[in-house]
Formats: C-alpha cells, structure tokens, sequence
C-alpha cells in the first residue's frame, strides 16, 4: 500500500468555507481513495490524503466460450457442400455485411454439419446455400433468383428476398448448442 498525501495553503480574502471532499476512483487492479478536509481560519488549509493500493482482484473470468453445432437437413442431392456465413448482427446479417465466420460442410448423404468453435452466449443467424455443382458459388437465373438449395436459421422464409435477421436470429447461451436447418 502506498500513501501519497498533498498540502496545500491557500489564502483568501475574507475568509470562505471550503467543502469537504470525498472521491474515490477505480482501476483494474488499484483502488484510490482521496480525501479532502478543510481548515479556514483566515487562511484555508487543504489536506488530502490519497492511498493506493495495488492488492489483486480476482480475475473476471473470460466469456464462456460455446462451440455451436449446425446440422443441415433434407437434403436432395448427396454431392457438393453447404457453404455457411455466421452473422452475430442484424446490421451485418441484413445488410450483406461480413459474418464473424464461413465454412463449408462436406454433403455425404442427406445431412451435412458444420461446428462453429469458440463463440460466445449471444445471439446468432446463418445463411447457406447447397453449392451442388461444387464451383464455390451460388447459381443464380439472370435476374439473380437462387437455383441452388438454399436456407436460413429458424427456417425463416425471406419476401421478394433473403429472410431478415427479426426471423432467423435464434440464442446460443452457455455450453455445447445444436441448431438445425431444412434446406430448400
């Protein structure tokens, strides 16, 4: 523990009362406390006394990291893989912004699973498509109408476009999550 302490003599005219004053103050891993005590008499005297201590607290523990486990169902065609995006926001998710993590899920059969390691309790959605033909791309009409399977988390169905995080969003809290997802 260190304590530091400050005097200061200050003159008024006439003399004036001065406010005692309390504060305190917090730094992980030091604590301060100063305190301010007056004297007038003619002359106002300050003291103030400020103690630091450098004791350990104890360490926060970091977020509980969850892994999150994406299993994709009904699927028609057993080649290809299902290319994944995870997006913790609606910002992101809505907006074609960049997810927090991409993967692709090898298809064998008709389901296919992908394992997000290392996430923390919040809230989450997925966007994927069935890339069939194995080129990394969705297939797309002219106009940009998916040919390719495709899906969203919570089923969630979009109108005249992709579904919107408000459908598709779902929880992940603490320890090991499963989240399925029919793709169509």
């Amino acid at each position: 523990m260190i304590a530091v302490r400050i005097r200061l003599n200050i003159k008024t005219t006439p003399p004036k009362a001065i406010t005692v004053i309390g504060v305190s103050a917090s730094i992980p891993n030091i604590n301060i406390l100063a305190t301010m005590t007056t004297k007038v008499c003619g002359t106002a005297i300050i003291a103030a006394t400020t103690i630091i201590s450098t004791h350990r607290r104890p360490a926060t523990p970091p977020h509980a990291e969850t892994p999150l486990t994406v299993r994709f169902t009904g699927i028609a065609t057993p080649t290809g893989a299902i290319m994944l995006s995870l997006f913790s926001s609606e910002a992101d998710f809505d907006a074609g912004g960049k997810p927090i993590a991409s993967m692709m899920a090898p298809v064998t059969g008709d389901t296919a699973e992908a394992v997000f390691p290392g996430l923390v309790p919040g809230r989450y959605a997925v966007k994927a498509f069935h890339d069939v033909d194995g080129d990394g791309k969705m297939a797309t009409t002219p106009f940009g109408m998916p040919l390719e399977p495709y899906a969203f988390s919570n089923d969630a169905v979009g109108e005249a476009g992709p579904a919107k995080w408000a459908a598709a969003n779902f929880a992940v809290g603490a320890g090991a999550a499963v989240h399925s997802i029919k793709i169509r």
